[in-house]
């Protein structure tokens, strides 16, 4: 998870997660942060981090390198050691206690990639745009028809996927396009895509960093996936994952 302005919101998120999901299944915790991140918020990944640890489980607090808000979780996902990979927001917008259960779609299903879905069930959106909400259901019917797919929330970056898979992909978004990426280039690949629902709550905390017109900048991403080869699409510097 990626913090700019987070401090309460990141506690919590961290807490609920130890508190929800079980002790084995819990790795680590990788907070990315960066030089516009707030002193609260610093402070508050360091309170996490000591919360973590208390309860047995390392949290890294890792320094942005790549630019933007994909660049940050680009460099979350190269510093993961752990089987999967759970990206997912410090403001509360991604519902922590829904953790457990992505955790539980990747036991049953390990080679595969689980994503939450605000869309799965009526009344899961609270405080948000209205016209951005009717954008966000007329994009992931065209998404989903584009790549032939029944997903139905394809643009929220709140999903769980093996390591190995994730850092067998050459990235190339850095800024929130980087979330639909993170779906349409495993399923180009073949890799089988499963839903959970979810509830989306607008941030009680900061100002969220995707702006209403940052919207439309996931149409050129999402087409030009759509016609990659497989091995445009892997990183030839990594081992890549058997699909």
């Amino acid at each position: 998870m990626a913090a700019i302005n987070e401090t309460f919101s990141l506690v919590e998120t961290v807490e609920v997660i130890l508190d929800t999901c079980q002790p084995e299944d819990i790795g680590e915790f990788i907070v990315v942060v960066c030089e516009r991140s707030t002193p609260a918020c610093i402070d508050s990944a360091e309170k996490a981090k000591s919360i973590a640890e208390k309860a047995g489980h390392p949290l890294t607090i890792l320094w942005q390198k790549r630019p933007f808000a994909g660049g940050a979780y680009r460099d979350g996902i190269d510093a993961a050691v752990c089987s999967h990979i759970v990206l997912m927001s410090s403001d509360l917008e991604t519902d922590p206690h829904s953790v457990c259960e992505l955790i539980e779609m990747a036991k049953q299903h390990p080679d595969d990639m689980t994503t939450a879905s605000r869309w799965l069930e009526k009344g899961a959106f609270k405080g948000y745009n209205p016209v951005k909400l009717v954008l966000n259901k007329v994009f992931q019917g065209m998404f989903s028809l584009f790549y032939g797919s029944s997903a139905t929330d394809i643009t929220y970056g709140f999903r769980i996927a093996p390591t190995a898979l994730y850092q067998s992909i050459r990235w190339e978004e850095d800024k929130h396009p980087f979330f639909l990426e993170t779906a349409v280039k495993p399923m180009r690949l073949g890799v089988k895509i499963h839903e959970i629902p979810t509830k989306w709550v607008s941030r009680q905390e900061g100002e969220s960093q995707n702006s209403f017109f940052a919207t439309f900048k996931y149409l050129r991403p999402a087409v030009k996936a759509r016609f990659l080869s497989r091995n445009k699409i892997l990183n030839q510097k990594k081992e890549t994952v058997k699909l």
